[in-house]
């Protein structure tokens, strides 16, 4: 089985960095394309030996790129046709039709109640999904909230897969050499309280909330990673707070290449959670939650306002987590920094992280697909067009 992956842009995010994850472990031909901005992770994709193409797409509404992804299609001869992110969702299922390929999976990574890939969503956006979406054969959920969001949208209950995202565990796990070279790296003294967060510097993952929280804690330092259009006013916040000197922006990281002990790059995301003490998610919404898995993969104590990927499992099997009210920030801080005073321990690695195993989430999409594919691979196939 031949596979085409088409993504809106292969910066670095969520939905990228899993695409990457879940290719390394697809035991078939897969090829990508990315419909605008090859960056890092693409990189990353390339170096893992798979081929990206950039479709170079100028804009939502550029339809030049539509037959370009129809003849890239035929070209290619694929079985299967699998799309990530809204716009690709919209112009790859309509063109995996146009090219003769009827087996057409989506996956919704970013779907909230009122915003998708941090935009609000309007009637014309939600209309023009859901017209894409009956060109497909299954949209997987990356969470049961998302699956219940696409339902409430009007997608048929059958035609959903619920595929929760998943992490290489072992990367994130705490390596206490990584937290003293990222330390010095990023001049943190070695016994300062650190409070970190992870994703977009956007108005949704509400980090402005995060900086004032920080700014009622004496003494304690926030390490910001990521970049987005909120990062300047972010620096201007903690100027007018006063804490300048107490926050690291660390700006954008790309995905690291998987190695571990002293060959870590004190720079990657796993070797910056190592240098953190709890770990933020003060977003109201959010489809799974990565980065708080990979905080409780690296041993670190979470708060958050909502998880879908923690939410939806018995406490037990996250103990770290705590989901707690944004207001009440500063108070839980002050009392992890006085957790964090008297010697408190890493955390071991909860069960919650072990149910999200990429390799499990690998299993159940080739599953899909097999299922999927099966009725077109039982028809002769058409030649290309020239």
């Amino acid at each position: 089985m031949r596979a085409l992956h088409v993504i809106t842009g292969l910066g670095v995010g969520g939905a990228e960095q899993q695409l990457r994850l879940l290719l390394r472990r697809m035991p078939m031909d897969c090829d990508v394309v990315t419909l605008t901005n090859p960056g890092p992770v693409a990189d990353g994709i390339r170096a893992d030996g798979r081929t990206v193409t950039h479709l170079g797409m100028h804009g939502n509404r550029d339809l030049g790129a539509l037959p370009r992804l129809v003849r890239l299609i035929r070209h290619g001869r694929y079985d299967l046709v699998h799309t990530h992110l809204y716009r690709a969702c919209v112009y790859g299922r309509a063109a995996a039709r146009l090219a003769g390929v009827r087996a057409v999976v989506a996956t919704e990574h970013s779907l909230g109640d009122a915003q998708i890939e941090g935009r609000p969503l309007t009637r014309s956006a939600r209309g023009l999904y859901l017209a894409s979406e009956r060109l497909g054969h299954s949209t997987v959920a990356v969470s049961a909230t998302v699956a219940r969001r696409l339902r409430d949208w009007g997608v048929p209950g059958p035609r959903i897969e619920l595929i929760p995202n998943g992490i290489e565990a072992d990367r994130f796990r705490f390596d206490a050499s990584a937290r003293r070279r990222a330390r010095e790296s990023l001049g943190l003294p070695a016994d300062a309280f650190v409070v970190g967060g992870v994703g977009r510097l956007v108005p949704g993952k509400r980090f402005d909330q995060l900086v004032r929280a920080v700014a009622e804690v004496p003494q304690a330092r926030l390490l910001l990673v990521g970049d987005g259009p909120q990062r300047g006013e972010l620096a201007r916040l903690t100027g007018q707070l006063g804490i300048t000197d107490r926050v690291t922006l660390c700006g954008e990281r790309a995905a690291d290449d998987g190695a571990t002990g002293p060959d870590r790059d004190a720079a990657d995301v796993p070797a910056l959670l190592a240098a953190m003490d709890v770990f933020v998610s003060p977003s109201a919404e959010e489809a799974f939650g990565l980065a708080v898995l990979e905080a409780l993969a690296a041993g670190l104590p979470v708060l958050h306002v909502t998880c879908p990927a923690i939410d939806e499992l018995p406490p037990t099997d996250a103990p770290g987590a705590r989901r707690i009210d944004v207001g009440e920030l500063a108070a839980a801080l002050t009392r992890a920094q006085h957790d964090h005073q008297a010697g408190a321990p890493r955390l071991p690695v909860p069960p919650a992280v072990d149910r999200y195993d990429i390799a499990r989430s690998a299993e159940r999409l080739m599953a899909v697909y097999a299922r999927v594919a099966a009725p077109a691979q039982a028809r002769p196939q058409a030649r290309p067009k020239r």
